[in-house]
């Protein structure tokens, strides 16, 4: 066996197509999220693809800090954390019609995207290999130019991986993130798509596509990797050109 990964949200979606590219290398994959069902079918699937029992589960709600440090206990117990994807999010979709209404909203995206990472970070980063540990942080083109309380949390992920990278470069840690542009084929979509959101955002790409979880993972993939040991505190974007890359 490889290295071990642990991937939060990693039933579905691009966090599954993470998983997925991981279990594929060789690597024991402890996937994290809320839902048992979900992480238990993710990874029967995952281990039936590839063979063995590669992948194993740890359910836990990662916004709830009493929650976050039994499972990094329950982790942390079967030796060292080599790669940290930090892949837990989503998006409140609920009309606010009431000022209370409206901080719950906020509330609940910043929770779900930036609370559910720095918890779960924070309560495994003793146990990270060093040299050579790797944490990745799941954004979203969102970050880099949306509006909202979505567009707001995921901006706060990148000021909190440039923070983080700094203070764990000296000990070999890097601390990156992926950003997503249009990737229909996750759960983020579930009940959205029409002709009218899809359009615009393939046209608005320069590749004239959407894209695929798989792609996603591919970009994780790289910044786990030995290779990318001198690429730390970035924002990788994968929008398609949706979005430059300038700074």
């Amino acid at each position: 066996m490889g290295r071990r990964v642990v991937v939060s949200g990693g039933g579905t979606g691009i966090g599954l197509a993470i998983t997925r590219r991981f279990a594929a290398a060789g690597d024991a994959v402890v996937i994290v999220g809320r839902r048992l069902e979900v992480l238990e079918r993710a990874a029967a699937a995952v281990n039936e693809e590839v063979g063995g029992e590669p992948v194993s589960v740890e359910p836990a709600d990662l916004a709830d800090p009493e929650a976050t440090s039994s499972v990094a206990e329950a982790i942390s117990a079967g030796g060292s954390v080599d790669v940290l994807v930090n892949n837990a999010g989503g998006i409140s979709s609920a009309d606010a019609r009431s000022l209370t209404e409206l901080a719950e909203h906020w509330l609940t995206d910043f929770r779900g995207n930036v609370l559910t990472a720095v918890l779960l970070t924070h309560a495994l980063t003793p146990h990270l290999s060093r040299p050579g540990g790797r944490i990745i942080a799941m954004s979203s083109v969102a970050g880099v130019r949306g509006p909202g309380s979505y567009g707001a949390a995921k901006s706060a992920l990148h000021a909190w991986v440039f923070g983080l990278a700094a203070s764990l470069g000296a000990e070999g840690i890097t601390v990156n993130a992926v950003a997503p542009g249009f990737i229909p084929d996750t759960e983020f979509w579930d009940g959205r798509l029409s002709p009218q959101i899809i359009e615009p955002r393939v046209e608005g790409t320069l590749v004239k596509r959407p894209g695929t979880p798989e792609e996603v993972a591919e970009a994780v993939a790289y910044l786990a990797s030995e290779k990318a040991g001198f690429t730390t505190g970035q924002i990788l974007q994968v929008n398609g050109g949706a979005v430059l890359g300038r700074g």
